[in-house]
């Protein structure tokens, strides 16, 4: 299945610097940076359910947003693209 990543992350303190970083390098583990805090991921259940988990328990969930949109098909036909269109294509689920 596709989905899309969207965070938005507190960093008004130096020590969150680390936090919007792991949020970040987790994301990309399962997907593609299109913008600077959204990624296209195309996940099986299974790899969805640990991205999620991993994201949990990484989030201060007083002042940190992570959205997960899911498609019910490919996430190219849901898209248009306005300007510059990034090269890369959402490959197959990877098996983590």
């Amino acid at each position: 299945m596709d989905i899309l990543v969207t965070y938005d992350i507190a960093t008004d303190k130096k020590s969150d610097a680390r936090r919007l970083k792991k949020v970040a390098d987790l994301c990309a583990e399962y997907g593609t940076r299109v913008q600077y805090s959204v990624f296209e991921c195309r996940v099986t259940p299974a790899s969805l359910a640990r991205l999620r988990a991993e994201l949990e328990d990484t989030i201060d969930w007083n002042r940190d947003t992570i959205t997960l949109y899911r498609f019910h098909g490919s996430i190219n036909d849901a898209k248009t693209i306005l300007g510059v269109a990034l090269d890369y294509q959402t490959g197959n689920p990877w098996i983590l």
